[in-house]
C-alpha cells in the first residue's frame, strides 16, 4: 500500500503519456506479428515444416512449398490454420516467379530447401552437381528476386546453409561448395536488399529431424559436441525466429551445433 501511495504522489503526466505510447506501440507490433505472412520454401518437410507449424499455431498466414503440388497441399492441411501449399521447383528458376504469384505480401521469408544428394569425387555426377548448385544458389536468389516487389521495409529473410562449409566429409564436395556459397551470398544481399535484413543459419546434425532420427543417440558428433548431444529441431527453429525478429541481425552466418565447431 505504501508503494502505491508513493507512486501516486510522484505521478508524472509526461512519463505516463510516454508509457502509454510505448504500450500502444508494443501492442501494434504484437498485432502485426500475429497477422504476419511467412513464406517457407521447403516447408513441407523436416525443419521447414516444424517452423511452419509453429508459425501457423501462432496465427500467421503461412505459405509452404514443395516441388509436388499434392504434397504441398497435404502438408498445408495437416499444419492447419492459415497455411497454404504451393508447388515451387527451385531446380527450374525460370518458373519460380509464376509459382509464387499467389503470395501478395512478405513479412518473413525462410528458404530451407536442400538437395539430398551424396556425390563423391570418385563417382562425381555432374548432372546432380548442377541441380544441387542451381537449387542452393540460383534458386535461392531467384526466389528472393521473385518476391522482392512484395517485401516491406521490415521484411526479414533467412537462408539455410550447413556445417559442411567448414567441416567437409567424404562425398560433401558439392554440399561444402554450395553452403559456402550461401554464406557469401548474404554478404552481397544484405547490401542489395537494405533496409530489409537477410541472414543465414548453419545447423549441425539435427538429431530429431527425419534425416538423422535413426542415429540421434549414436552419431559420432555426439562425442565431440560439448553439450553431449545433437541439436534439436526446436533449437534450430528458435534460432531462425531470432534471426527473423532481431532487428540488429543482418548479414550474419549463425552456427547452431551445440559447440561442435569448438572441438
Amino acid at each position: 500500500m505504501v508503494s502505491t501511495i508513493l507512486v501516486i504522489e510522484r505521478f508524472d503526466p509526461a512519463a505516463t503519456l510516454w508509457l502509454l505510447r510505448q504500450t500502444s506501440s508494443t501492442r501494434q507490433r504484437m498485432e502485426h506479428a500475429e497477422l504476419s505472412t511467412t513464406i517457407i520454401v521447403g516447408g513441407s518437410s523436416g525443419i521447414g515444416q516444424h517452423l511452419a507449424q509453429r508459425r501457423a499455431d501462432r496465427g500467421d498466414t503461412v505459405f509452404i512449398t514443395s516441388r509436388d503440388e499434392s504434397r504441398a497441399n497435404q502438408v498445408a492441411t495437416e499444419i492447419g490454420g492459415k497455411t497454404i501449399g504451393l508447388a515451387v521447383d527451385l531446380t527450374k528458376p525460370d518458373g519460380i516467379a509464376g509459382a509464387l504469384q499467389p503470395v501478395t505480401e512478405v513479412d518473413y521469408l525462410v528458404i530451407t530447401a536442400i538437395p539430398q544428394y551424396f556425390n563423391t569425387f570418385a563417382e562425381f555426377d555432374p548432372a546432380q552437381a548442377i541441380e544441387a548448385v542451381t537449387v542452393k544458389l540460383v534458386g535461392y536468389t531467384a526466389t528472393i528476386r521473385a518476391l522482392f516487389d512484395r517485401f516491406t521495409p521490415d521484411t526479414s529473410v533467412v537462408l539455410f546453409g550447413g556445417l559442411a562449409k567448414d567441416r567437409p566429409y567424404p562425398g560433401s564436395t558439392v554440399v561444402t561448395a554450395f553452403n559456402g556459397g550461401v554464406a557469401s551470398l548474404i554478404n552481397t544481399l544484405a547490401v542489395e536488399l537494405a533496409p530489409r535484413r537477410i541472414n543465414a543459419i548453419h545447423p549441425g546434425v539435427v538429431g530429431d529431424s527425419p534425416k538423422w532420427l535413426g542415429v540421434r543417440d549414436s552419431h559420432p558428433h555426439i562425442q565431440r559436441t560439448p553439450i553431449g548431444r545433437l541439436v534439436t529441431m526446436d533449437e534450430i527453429v528458435d534460432a531462425v525466429e531470432f534471426l527473423l525478429t532481431n532487428g540488429g541481425m543482418n548479414g550474419a552466418n549463425l552456427t547452431v551445433d551445440g559447440g561442435l565447431m569448438t572441438s
